[in-house]
């Protein structure tokens, strides 16, 4: 989520929550849809990929607890339920359908926010929990492989510290001084042999490295495609 911004899906038939939501938003570096009611919700989720979609409870024609029913049978992306004050049974039942959190009108935009960068985080660790590409490489942090032209190379701990490090934040360079806070090692020499380890394992050509790059006099930087 560091690279990319989010794009937040907000559905609500309050014209005015709605757009105050996308105003607040919006200020915030997100980028913001809306929907009025549920049938122009889905209308939108089937042509846009949304990274998380705010969705009131009581609306009209259909409800968001039953969209939250439809969207969570093929999509994957988490749901934050707007409800009115004393809805204790429509809240949890949200939960139950597959919501992740919900927010009580009226609400302080700011707790809006911290809920949703709190699942955004999320989301993204559950993704560096998948395979990742990188160029020729595929990386499974889970079982410590990366796998190249049909071979498989082991990584160890230290090595998948720094790759966490290195694809939360692609395109940011780390110097050896920040890499050797990570990893508990304080001589450069050292950090440069795992670096250089790592590359014979992701580059094609360890000598002419595309993706873990060095930056003379500063440090490392990792490119994802």
């Amino acid at each position: 989520m560091d690279k990319d911004i989010a794009h937040i899906l907000v559905v609500d038939d309050d014209d005015r929550i709605r757009n105050l939501i996308k105003e607040y938003l919006l200020n915030k570096n997100y980028i913001v849809t809306t929907a009025k009611d549920a049938f122009d919700a889905k209308k939108k989720i089937d042509l846009i990929k949304f990274d998380l979609i705010i969705l009131d409870i009581m609306m009209p024609k259909k409800s968001g607890l039953e969209l939250t029913d439809e969207l969570k049978k093929d999509n994957k992306f988490p749901i934050i339920l707007l409800t009115a004050k004393g809805e204790t049974d429509e809240r949890v039942e949200g939960l139950e359908r597959g919501a992740d959190d919900y927010l009580s009108k009226p609400f302080e935009p700011k707790e809006l926010l911290l809920r949703i960068k709190n699942i955004l985080n999320k989301t993204l660790k559950k993704k560096q929990k998948e395979k990742l590409k990188i160029g020729p490489s595929i990386l499974d942090l889970n079982k410590l492989i990366i796998e190249k032209k049909d071979k498989s190379y082991k990584i160890n701990n230290t090595e998948k510290l720094i790759l966490e490090k290195m694809i939360n934040s692609p395109g940011q360079i780390f110097t050896r001084d920040e890499i050797g806070k990570l990893i508990n090692i304080d001589k450069e020499r050292s950090i440069d042999v795992i670096i250089t380890r790592l590359r014979k394992k992701i580059e094609i050509n360890s000598k002419k490295p595309q993706y873990l790059q060095t930056i003379r006099g500063t440090g490392y930087v990792l490119w994802i495609e």
